[in-house]
C-alpha cells in the first residue's frame, strides 16, 4: 500500500513580540472598552439567545457572522438551528451558506440534503437566488468529467514511473526501475536517492525499448522531472543537491532539489550546470518552459511561498541569464502544495495542488495564462485523469491533442505509473466578466475608500480582490463560466455580499451599503442606531412592549451589561393622530413601560430615564391634518435609546 505522501520542508515560525508590545495591545483594548466600542454581532446575538429571545433574523445575523468570520462550525450549527426552528423564513441564500458550511467540514450527504432544499426555495418567484444548475458541489468537478480519455502507459514497471516529457518522437520520464530503490516519496521536497532519467522511442537505441540517459545526468542520486525546447538541444532538469560526489544537506539535515541545465551536443548531454536560484537552504524543482521559451516555470518553496509549495516563474534572457524569480500569486497557490507546473502551446498552465478543491490527493488543474496574469478560472480537469489518489506530472500536446500523467492510483502496475491521454473535447476555461460599483457606509452613504472587494468562488475560496480608490469607484473582473460571490469587507464594518450566476460576461454595477460592526459611543448618540437596532414600534393607542420589540430592547439590555457604567435615556414617541395631550401622556406611558422592562431583566433603574414627547418630534410629514397610510403613522410610533452618560 503506497504510503501516504509526506512533505518535508523547513518551515520557520517566528514568534514576534515583547512584553512591551502585549502592553500597548492591552492598553488600546482598554481604551476601547471605556469609549463604548460595541461589537453588536456574535458577542451581542449569543447572549439574546442565550436568554431565550430568538429570532429567524437574529439566527440569521449571528450565522452569518461566524460564516464571514470563517467559523464554519459554529455556523453550521446556528444555520441548523434557524432552518428547524424557522423553516418558513429561511431564505435561499442562508441555505446556500448552511450547505457551504457544511461541505467546508466534509459533510457532502448533510450538504445535499439542506441542497435540495435550496433548490425547492430558489426555484420560486423572486427567491430565485442562484441557479440549480451552477450550485457549487464536487459535481462542479465532474462536469469535467471525460474530457480525456486514458489508457495505460505499455511501459510502466512494477517499480515507478512519473515525470513524462515530450522529446524528439519520444518521451523522456523518471524511474527507479533498476536502481533497487523504492522512491517512497517521489512527490516531496526532499526526494530519496536514486530516481533517473529514461528514454524510449527517442532514438535507434531507444526504439520501443527503455534507456537510461547518459551518465552525465544520471548520477547515483536522485534525478526527475525535466523540460526541453523545442528544438531538443537544451533540457532543463531536477537533481538533488550535491557536491564534489556528495549530497548537500541544509541546516535542518535535509538534502534539498536544484534545477541544472544541460545542452544536448552530439547525442549526449554536457555542460550541465545549476541555475543561479537554485539554494543551499530551499529546494527549487519542477521545471517548464512557457511556449515561446523565454520564462521558466517552476516549483519551490523558496522565501515568499505562500504555502508549503509554490510555482513561481522566471525570464530567460536572450544571453541565457535569468531574471528574478516572481511568485505566481494567490490565485494560483495557496496554503498547500501547488507543484508539477506544465505550460502548453496554447498557454495552459497545467499544475498539480491540493490546495484547490479536488477528489483527493494532488489533482491536476488548468488555467489560461492571459498577458502573463493568472486571472482567470482555474478549473480542475475532472475524472478519468483525476482520481482520490495522487495525479501529478502532466503533459498535453496542443497540436495532436495527446499526452501523459502519472497517478498512484489503484490498477497500476507499480507505487506511480504514468497514463496516456486522449482529449475527447477542450476544457472551458475562458470567461471574464466586469464588475464595478461603490462601497459605502449605509448610514451616512460616506464612500469607504480602503474597502476590499473580493469575488469568492462557491466553495469559499477568495479568486481575486481588488480595493476602493479615493476615485470612489471600484473594478474587478470574474471567471463567468461559474457563480460567484463578490463581497465588500471594511475593517469596522460588516461584510456584504452578492452572488452572481454564471452568466454571458456582460459587465454589472454592484453597490455596496455596509453597516458598521464596531462603534464608538458617546453622550447624545442614539444607541438604538449606533447597534443598528430594528425601530421599537408600539400599537396604535398602546404602550405594552411587542414580542418584536423584545428582542431588539434586550440587546440594548446586553450592552449595559456589557458597559456597567453606561446610562441610557428612553425617549418615546406617537403619530399625530390624537389630541396632544393625549399623546403626550401616551409617549409618557410607552417611555416608562420600556423602562420598566428592562429594570424587570436586572438593569438598575438608577441608570435609565424615560421621557414622552408626544407627536413634537415626528419622523415624516404626517403631521395633523396631513393625509398618510398606516405604515407611515407607524414610523412614528417609535423608542429611542440615547446615551447620557
Amino acid at each position: 500500500m503506497v504510503k501516504k505522501i509526506i512533505v518535508l520542508l523547513a518551515i520557520l515560525f517566528f514568534a514576534v513580540g515583547n512584553i512591551s508590545a502585549q502592553e500597548k495591545l492591552i492598553e488600546k483594548a482598554n481604551n476601547k472598552y471605556k469609549s463604548y466600542a460595541f461589537s453588536p454581532a456574535i458577542d451581542i446575538y449569543t447572549k439574546v439567545i442565550e436568554k431565550g429571545f430568538v429570532s429567524a433574523e437574529l439566527l440569521g445575523k449571528l450565522a452569518n457572522s461566524y460564516y464571514f468570520n470563517a467559523d464554519y462550525k459554529n455556523a453550521s450549527v446556528i444555520y441548523k438551528r434557524l432552518v428547524t426552528e424557522f423553516e418558513a423564513d429561511v431564505t435561499a441564500e442562508q441555505y446556500f451558506k448552511y450547505a457551504q458550511t457544511l461541505r467546508t467540514l466534509g459533510e457532502y450527504d448533510e450538504s445535499n440534503a439542506i441542497l435540495e432544499k435550496f433548490y425547492d426555495v430558489a426555484s420560486s418567484g423572486d427567491k430565485a437566488l442562484f441557479s440549480k444548475d451552477t450550485v457549487a458541489s464536487s459535481e462542479k468537478i465532474k462536469a469535467n468529467t471525460d474530457k480525456f480519455k486514458i489508457s495505460k502507459f505499455k511501459y510502466n514497471s512494477a517499480h515507478n514511473e512519473f515525470a513524462p516529457t515530450f522529446f524528439k518522437e519520444g518521451l523522456l520520464f523518471s524511474s527507479d526501475r533498476d536502481t533497487g530503490n523504492f522512491a517512497k516519496y517521489r512527490h516531496t521536497w526532499n526526494s530519496r536517492d536514486f530516481l533517473d532519467l529514461y528514454k524510449v522511442n527517442v532514438d535507434s537505441v531507444s526504439l520501443d525499448k527503455v534507456a537510461k540517459l547518459d551518465k552525465n545526468v544520471n548520477t547515483r542520486y536522485h534525478e526527475s522531472t525535466s523540460a526541453i525546447t523545442k528544438d531538443g538541444t537544451t533540457m532543463y532538469f531536477t537533481r538533488n543537491n550535491y557536491k564534489d560526489g556528495k549530497r548537500v544537506k541544509d541546516s535542518d539535515g535535509v538534502v534539498r532539489l536544484k534545477i541544472f541545465r544541460a545542452d544536448y551536443v552530439d547525442g549526449m548531454w554536457t555542460n550541465i550546470t545549476e541555475l543561479p536560484f537554485n539554494s543551499d537552504s530551499y529546494s527549487v524543482a519542477h521545471p517548464a518552459l512557457s511556449s515561446d521559451e523565454k520564462t521558466l516555470y517552476f516549483a519551490s518553496n523558496m522565501p515568499g511561498t505562500l504555502g508549503q509549495s509554490d510555482i513561481f516563474s522566471v525570464s530567460i534572457n536572450d544571453d541565457n541569464t535569468f531574471g528574478t524569480p516572481v511568485n505566481l500569486g494567490n490565485k494560483i497557490n495557496t496554503e498547500e502544495r501547488e507543484t508539477f507546473p506544465y505550460v502548453s502551446n496554447e498557454d495552459i498552465l497545467y499544475f498539480s495542488s491540493d490546495g484547490h478543491l479536488g477528489l483527493g490527493g494532488l489533482d491536476i488543474f488548468a488555467t489560461k495564462i492571459a498577458n502573463n496574469n493568472f486571472t482567470g478560472s482555474i478549473v480542475n480537469v475532472g475524472e478519468p485523469v483525476n482520481s482520490n489518489m495522487d495525479d501529478f506530472t502532466f503533459i498535453f500536446d496542443s497540436e495532436n491533442r495527446n499526452g501523459y500523467f502519472a497517478s498512484n492510483r489503484k490498477g497500476g502496475i507499480g507505487e506511480d505509473d504514468i497514463y496516456a491521454l486522449v482529449e475527447n473535447e477542450p476544457l472551458v476555461l475562458d470567461c471574464v466578466q466586469e464588475i464595478t460599483g461603490t462601497v459605502r457606509d449605509k448610514i451616512s452613504n460616506e464612500i469607504l475608500v480602503g474597502a476590499a472587494i473580493k469575488v469568492i468562488d462557491e466553495n469559499n475560496e477568495e479568486i481575486s480582490s481588488t480595493i476602493m480608490r479615493s476615485k470612489g469607484v471600484y473594478n474587478i473582473t470574474l471567471d463567468c463560466n461559474q457563480g460567484n460571490f463578490v463581497r465588500a469587507v471594511v475593517e469596522g464594518y460588516v461584510p456584504s455580499e452578492k452572488y452572481l450566476n454564471k452568466s454571458n460576461g456582460e459587465p454589472q454595477v454592484i453597490d455596496f451599503y455596509l453597516e458598521r460592526d464596531k462603534v464608538t459611543a458617546g453622550a447624545g448618540d442614539d444607541l438604538a442606531k449606533l447597534l443598528q437596532l430594528s425601530t421599537i414600534y408600539f400599537d396604535l393607542n398602546k404602550f405594552d412592549i411587542r414580542p418584536d420589540a423584545e428582542i431588539e430592547i434586550q440587546k440594548v439590555i446586553v450592552a449595559m451589561e456589557k458597559f456597567p457604567s453606561l446610562k441610557i435615556k428612553v425617549n418615546s414617541h406617537t403619530d399625530s393622530r390624537g389630541k396632544d395631550s393625549y399623546n403626550l401622556w401616551l409617549s409618557q406611558k410607552r417611555a416608562e413601560a420600556t423602562v420598566n422592562y428592562m429594570v424587570s431583566k436586572g438593569i438598575d433603574a438608577s441608570r435609565l430615564q424615560g421621557e414622552g414627547f408626544g407627536e413634537t418630534k415626528l419622523v415624516n410629514k404626517c403631521e395633523n391634518g396631513v393625509p398618510c397610510t398606516v405604515k407611515e403613522h407607524q414610523l412614528n410610533r417609535r423608542s429611542e435609546f440615547i446615551i447620557i452618560e
